[in-house]
C-alpha cells in the first residue's frame, strides 16, 4: 500500500516567523489540497500522509496540534543500510489519515 502514502520530508518553519498557529494551518492546507493534486498528476489519490520527526531535536507538537497521529518510532536506520551497521537518529513516525 505504499502508493497510498506521500511523506512530508521537509517541513520548517524559521524562528524569527512569529505567525499563531502558522504550522498547523499549513499542514491542514497540504492535507486539504494534495488529494486533487495528486490525482491529477498521478492518476490516483492518497490514504495517509506520513513523516519522520528527529526525537532529539524536535518535538512533533505542529504535528500533532495539526491531528496527526505518532505511531511509533524507527529504529535508528536508514534505507541505505544494506550492512546493518548505519546508525541515524531515532525518529517518531507521525501518520495522517486523508480518507477515512
Amino acid at each position: 500500500g505504499l502508493g497510498q502514502v506521500a511523506n512530508n520530508t521537509r517541513f520548517l518553519i524559521l524562528p524569527q516567523v512569529r505567525v499563531p498557529h502558522l504550522a498547523s494551518h499549513l499542514l491542514g492546507a497540504v492535507a486539504r489540497r494534495i488529494q486533487a493534486d495528486w490525482q491529477a498528476k498521478y492518476g490516483h489519490g492518497l490514504q495517509w500522509l506520513e513523516t519522520f520527526v528527529e526525537r532529539g531535536r524536535f518535538a512533533g507538537t505542529c504535528y500533532r496540534a495539526a491531528n496527526w497521529r505518532c505511531v511509533g518510532a524507527t529504529r535508528g536506520r536508514s534505507r541505505q543500510d544494506r550492512q546493518h551497521s548505519l546508525q541515524v537518529p531515532v525518529k517518531d513516525v507521525y501518520l495522517y489519515e486523508l480518507r477515512a
